[in-house]
């Protein structure tokens, strides 16, 4: 866990979640799939003006209203009473009402129309239904998301996003005090209207209307949600793009930079990709991408700057041969560098070591591990020092904060990783539990493994041992070499070797297919899902995975 006194902003507590429901009302077309949705009184007091599925707070009267409702046997009480709000909430709102007569028969406009929305009603929902015999359908209200209200807002809500059938007969008629203008509208085309600035909507309104425009009928949605469990569950984070706020899920490459830096929920973090200035991410953590975009290196290489001015600084992969990147380097750390460290050897990542090195008062050491015999030419490297498997490389100073003195450590461990390069290793800040993964794990695209200096094997291996890293020091944080960082370690990790078994059954597969084919023929169906492109790449983990596969099957 990254250490309170390196946190860039102050902690603060984000507001409290409150318990609530939404309900997509949908119904098909020949068009497709339709939702019902409304726009917000301007007076809201959230998200004033939006256009929004009808829904809003859980109370007492939901779960009093449970004897009258129906349960599917998999349905959680939760999940019951979660389904009882949404269904008085589109009463209210909307006048819709799912509900059912003793012998199954849906509820009809009329009856409908002749209840009480009045707010606060004379007789609640459940007493009315009870009235009129009626039964909640709550038994055909399915989970279809999980969301919470992102952490910057002063008013939040943890609200399931549930998902219903129409019911036949039934017009919706808006409260014309909360929710004015229902109108039917195919997913697309709101997010159509939202692009060009007519239709307002909140991020999660719009994520989830991406994901139903997917489907092509209303029992193609409710079937996949019969399982009980959300399709996906978020809260989101923001950030500063183009000095503009802009959101993410945790899926989304900025995401886990934004849980490092801002994890209050603080919309302070620029995440434009600039080469001119570091990206401070902790009091002793700094990034500085090269000036070196393309298909490979993604926005750049990250030369990652460990320390403070107390301490002095360790530079993590100085990146390419580049008179403004190492000067920038330089004057960052004012050249109080004490260390220089290579993940490995490559030619966007180690050649940039000895001209800083030599602008350096002190000469600080060259550390890494010397590339191997396989190493191509434009990858040969040999360090001053060769770092051995867990050794430690320490950084120790003294800090002036407020009135009293305190130590300030930063400690690198050292953990061998070849695969990507037979020299590749990463890096462990233990104090704030943070991983330097130079090529071996990167945000938003899988590395090359290329044969010979690249070994499958002992990529998949090195991913196990950087796992149990993650284990053992509490590791939340993936620093890259290339990308945001990435949150939730493990799980990255865990995806990523998911992601290569994946692909090497498929490459499996094909030589199966294809005993006597060639590699380029195995490319073709085996990467049939990456733009061809990128295939002269691919190749080269293509080689990789079949080298693998006949050093295991024999083929």
């Amino acid at each position: 866990m990254v250490r309170p006194g390196q946190q860039l902003h102050p902690h603060r507590d984000p507001a409290p979640l409150l318990p609530a429901a939404t309900v997509l009302l949908l119904r098909d077309t020949a068009e497709g799939i339709e939702v019902l949705m409304t726009r917000r009184s301007e007076h809201a007091s959230f998200a004033p003006g939006a256009y929004v599925f009808p829904g809003g707070r859980i109370d007492d009267s939901d779960i009093e209203a449970r004897p009258i409702a129906t349960r599917r046997r998999t349905q959680s009480r939760l999940q019951l009473t979660q389904s009882i709000a949404a269904i008085r909430e589109s009463f209210e709102e909307l006048g819709v009402l799912l509900a059912r007569h003793p012998d199954g028969r849906m509820v009809s406009g009329a009856e409908v129309a002749a209840m009480d929305r009045s707010t606060p009603p004379e007789m609640s929902l459940a007493a009315q239904c009870a009235v009129r015999g009626l039964r909640l359908a709550s038994d055909q209200v399915f989970t279809l998301a999980h969301w919470m209200t992102d952490r910057d807002l002063p008013k939040r809500f943890d609200v399931p996003f549930l998902v219903a059938r129409m019911p036949e007969g039934q017009v919706p008629v808006a409260d014309e005090t909360e929710q004015f203008e229902p109108c039917w509208v195919r997913p697309a085309d709101a997010l159509a209207r939202f692009a060009q600035k007519r239709f307002a909507m909140l991020f999660p309104t719009v994520r989830t209307l991406e994901r139903l425009a997917a489907f092509d009928s209303v029992d193609a949605v409710l079937a996949v949600c019969a399982r009980e469990q959300p399709l996906w569950t978020s809260c989101p984070r923001a950030g500063l793009l183009g000095g503009k706020q802009a959101r993410y899920m945790e899926h989304e490459a900025p995401y886990g930079e934004l849980a490092l830096v801002c994890p209050d929920g603080q919309i302070l973090h620029p995440l434009d990709w600039q080469c001119q200035e570091p990206v401070r991410l902790l009091k002793n953590v700094q990034r500085l991408t090269a000036n070196n975009p393309s298909a490979m290196t993604g926005p750049g290489t990250n030369t990652w700057i460990v320390g403070d001015a107390s301490t002095g600084y360790i530079v993590i992969d100085p990146g390419p041969n580049d008179f403004d990147h190492i000067g920038r380097l330089w004057r960052l750390t004012q050249g109080d560098i004490r260390a220089i460290v290579c993940t490995h050897s490559h030619a966007d990542h180690a050649p940039g070591a000895l001209p800083l090195q030599a602008l350096c008062r002190q000469r600080p050491p060259i550390l890494g591990l010397p590339s191997a015999p396989t190493a191509r030419a434009s990858a040969r490297f040999t360090p001053d020092r060769t770092l051995q498997n867990h050794e430690r490389i320490t950084l120790a100073g003294r800090a002036q904060q407020a009135d009293s003195v305190l130590s300030a450590t930063h400690t690198l461990r050292v953990i061998h990783t070849p695969g990507h390069a037979a020299n590749h290793l990463c890096l462990l800040l233990e104090e704030d539990g943070l991983l330097f993964t130079g090529d071996h794990v990167l945000n938003g695209s899988t590395t090359v493994v290329d044969p010979p200096d690249g070994n499958m094997t002992a990529y998949l291996h090195s991913l196990d041992v950087l796992d149990e890293a993650c284990v053992t020091h509490g590791v939340e944080f993936i620093l890259p070499a290339h990308g945001y960082v990435l949150g939730q370690a493990r799980a990255a990790i865990a995806r990523l070797k998911a992601h290569r078994m994946k692909r090497e059954a498929k490459i499996a597969a094909v030589m199966r297919q294809l005993p006597d084919g060639t590699p380029e023929e195995w490319l073709e169906l085996a990467y049939d899902d990456v733009p061809s492109r990128m295939w002269p790449v691919a190749a080269r983990s293509l080689e990789a995975h079949v080298d693998r596969i006949r050093l295991l099957t024999r083929i």
